[in-house]
Formats: C-alpha cells, sequence, structure tokens
C-alpha cells in the first residue's frame, strides 16, 4: 500500500446517483469521489428518454400500476411508493440547480410518454436529458470546497473491520491508496461492460457488486438484466448507441422485413424486445426497422436532434427513411440489496443508482423511472449517513402480489369471516 488518506466519506462513482449524493451531504464532511475512467464515462450521461415526475395527484395509482406491471409485480411497493412521492421534489431541485426541461407554451412542464406507461409524465431535455441533468450536478459538485474528485481511480476493494466498513482501497497512478472513511458509497453503476453488445460504457463491470459480496454483502435478482429494444445497428463492435423509447412514444413504429408494423411499441420493454427477436427469426435478418414516418418532422429536428445526427453518422437520416435497430443489453434491475435508505447489510456501507437493488424495478424497469430512483435514493443515502443511523439493511419482506390483492379485496369487500393476510 503506497498511501493512507483520510476522508468522511468516500463514494464510487461520479454518475448521477454518486453526485446527488455528494450534493446533499453537509459542508463539514470530506467527501472523496473516484471515477473509474473519464469523468464522461457515465451512462447517467447517455441516458436519453428523460426523468419520469408524479404530474398531479391523481395520477399516483396509475404511475404505481405502471411500475408494477412493467416489473411483473416483483417490485417492492414501499420502495416504488418512495420513488414516486419523491419524484416532485427531485424535479423542483433539478429545476433549481439550472436542469432545463421542456416547456409548454403556459411555462409548464412539457411531459412525454414511453413504453408501459398510461399517460405522459416524463420530463425531458431534448433527447439528452441525462447530459443535461449529469452536467448540471457535476457542475455543483465542483463548486464545493470540501469535495474531492479522482478520475481514472478505479475501486479495487473495500475495508471492513469487525463487521463494518471503515474504508476504500483505491487504485491510482500505479499505486494502492488506502482510505480510511467513516462510510462508503458504491455508486459504480451497471454490469454493460461485460457484454459484447449494450449501451453501456465498457468501464461498468458490476464491480460495486463483485467487491461488495466478496465481503459478505446481500445481493439480490443478479439475473434481472433489461435489453433495450431499439439500439442502431451498424454491425460493427462496440457500444450500441441507443435509440431513445421516447421515439416510439411519439410515434415511431417498428416495421419487419416488408415494411409492416408487427408488435405495440409501447409494450413493456421485455416485450418489445421479445418481439424483435422472433421476427428477425421469422425474416432472417439482423436487424427490425424503426420508422420515424408518423413522428411530425419539427419533433424530429427539435425533440431527436441529436439522435439524428448521430444516425447521419452512420448514413442513415430518420426524417427521410426506417433506420435499422436491434435489441442490446441496457440496464441492470438487479444489485447490492439495500433498505430504503440505501443501506447494505454491511454498517457504514451504501449502494444507490444501478449497483443497488432497492426493489423499484422488479423484474423489468418501466422506462424513465432509472434517473428518478437514483436521485431520490441517493438523497435518502446522504440523509442517513448524516444521521445516527447506520444500522445494517433489515428489510422484511414485502406480501406476494397475491396476498396484496386479497388484502385490497378483503377491505373493499368487508365480510365478517374475510381473511387479510398479515405481513
Amino acid at each position: 500500500m503506497d498511501a493512507l488518506e483520510t476522508f468522511d466519506v468516500v463514494i464510487a462513482g461520479c454518475g448521477a446517483a454518486g453526485l446527488y449524493t455528494a450534493l446533499h451531504l453537509p459542508a463539514a464532511t470530506r467527501v472523496l469521489m473516484l471515477s473509474k475512467g473519464p469523468l464522461d464515462h457515465c451512462d447517467s450521461m447517455l441516458a436519453q428518454g428523460g426523468i419520469c415526475m408524479l404530474p398531479e395527484p391523481r395520477d399516483y395509482d396509475a404511475f404505481f400500476a405502471d411500475t408494477m406491471r412493467a416489473g411483473h409485480f416483483e417490485n417492492r411497493p414501499s420502495s416504488v411508493d418512495i420513488m414516486i412521492r419523491g419524484s416532485r421534489p427531485v424535479i423542483e431541485d433539478l429545476v433549481a440547480r439550472g436542469v432545463r426541461f421542456a416547456r409548454n407554451p403556459d411555462g409548464s412542464l412539457a411531459f412525454t410518454r414511453e413504453g408501459a406507461h398510461s399517460r405522459p409524465r416524463i420530463c425531458y431535455h431534448d433527447d439528452v436529458t441525462g447530459q443535461e441533468i449529469t452536467t448540471h450536478l457535476r457542475a455543483g459538485v465542483r463548486a464545493l470546497p470540501h469535495v474531492r474528485i479522482w478520475e481514472n481511480a478505479p475501486l479495487e476493494d473495500i475495508v471492513v473491520e469487525e463487521g463494518r466498513c471503515v474504508g476504500a482501497v483505491v487504485s491510482r497512478a500505479g499505486g494502492r491508496v488506502r482510505i480510511a472513511a467513516r462510510d462508503v458509497v458504491l455508486a459504480t453503476g451497471g454490469i454493460g461492460g461485460l457484454y459484447a453488445h449494450s449501451t453501456n460504457y465498457p468501464e461498468l463491470t458490476g464491480d460495486g457488486c463483485r467487491i461488495a459480496v466478496a465481503h459478505g454483502a446481500e445481493l439480490e435478482h443478479m439475473d434481472y438484466v433489461q435489453i433495450h429494444p431499439t439500439s442502431l445497428y451498424t454491425g460493427t463492435p462496440g457500444r450500441a448507441f441507443l435509440i431513445s423509447e421516447s421515439a416510439r412514444g411519439e410515434g415511431a413504429v417498428l416495421l419487419d422485413a416488408q415494411g409492416r408494423r408487427f408488435t405495440d411499441e409501447l409494450a413493456p420493454r421485455d416485450v418489445v424486445s421479445r418481439a424483435i427477436y422472433d421476427q428477425m427469426k421469422k425474416d432472417g435478418t439482423d436487424y427490425v426497422r424503426l420508422s420515424f414516418a408518423p413522428v411530425p418532422r419539427a419533433t424530429i429536428l427539435g425533440h431527436f436532434a441529436h439522435i439524428r445526427a448521430r444516425c447521419l453518422q452512420e448514413g442513415f437520416d430518420i426524417a427521410r427513411e426506417p433506420i435499422p435497430v436491434v435489441p442490446a443489453q441496457h440496464y441492470f434491475m438487479g444489485g447490492v440489496r439495500v433498505d430504503s435508505d440505501s443501506r447494505t447489510s454491511i454498517p457504514h456501507l451504501y449502494a444507490v443508482g444501478e449497483t443497488s437493488c432497492n426493489g423499484v424495478h422488479g423484474k423489468n424497469r418501466l422506462a424513465s423511472n432509472s434517473l428518478l430512483e437514483s436521485l431520490v435514493f441517493a438523497r435518502r443515502a446522504a440523509r442517513a449517513i448524516c444521521g445516527a443511523g447506520n444500522e445494517p439493511a433489515r428489510v422484511a419482506p414485502e406480501p406476494t402480489y397475491a396476498q396484496r390483492e386479497a388484502r385490497r379485496a378483503a377491505q373493499e369487500n368487508p365480510k365478517e369471516d374475510a381473511w387479510t393476510p398479515q405481513r
């Protein structure tokens, strides 16, 4: 070990979740943030579609149902509730930090719709929402004198003594640095770098999960991996370019080899991906096509300007012709199991963002819930770190979907012999 340094909190990862955690820690907290590679190489920068928000109280039930249905009812309902109720404060905070969401002529927030949403409830900035949010969060963190950022400094390990996390080991400038810290936050992103075809940066190789489980932390749903239906097919290796689901939300349609629609474009992502794979097999092709013909030209040139520019680099103009698309690995719903305050099963070790599994997404993530979930639970992690409670996570099992429905039926139709499952 070449050196020993001391901080109050170490945050491994400089994406939206890591940055938002840092922004909500007190000014007296000495914080070190680690970026495995270049600072721009975080998947938060790549998020195109947007970030969900509860637009009005009466949408709560539909938003909740959409999230649960997309997750095949394997979500933790309590976590879904926390995310939805925390959405408006997060959006208001982002606006206060300078994030420029699309607006209606009257100045109100404009909402778009994506697959499996029953109504428009997604705030967006053109087709680069993640970049807009992450850039502003990073600027806010850089302005904090109590936060240091180390680029190209991957987390190698955490230090656990007497059952609690007391620091981290970092690779830096060819040496290894041991960091003594009161708390460590894993925000290392997903696992896309382990796949041949992924929309993720190659640096995302599940480091947080690997390190946490080596010290006995609980993992959850490690097989819950989301395949995004539409990445641009080029036939060349490397990171796949995502074609946002909001394109289909605005009217773009999927076509088979004969130019015919073959599926409901606004079904959940796993359903659409499966339909595309089936159609590719039926047609004997390596891709299907996505047509923007039903999308107004003004929307293509405005909302989807960056997608169009990237497609033009590959020789395709979405304003004139259908483009070849193919499913690609996109998101990881599993991860290090955490409670509602992002605590892992190891005291003083937290996990946020795609590294964590707080149960919001279940088996399949609803479109544009990822940024929201990351920010809501990152803020909760920061507040837990500030507080006295640093006990390990003890996540009570949620009632099954059948149990919840039975309870609801009993409440709506009370009978003397009605049985209500106990939690």
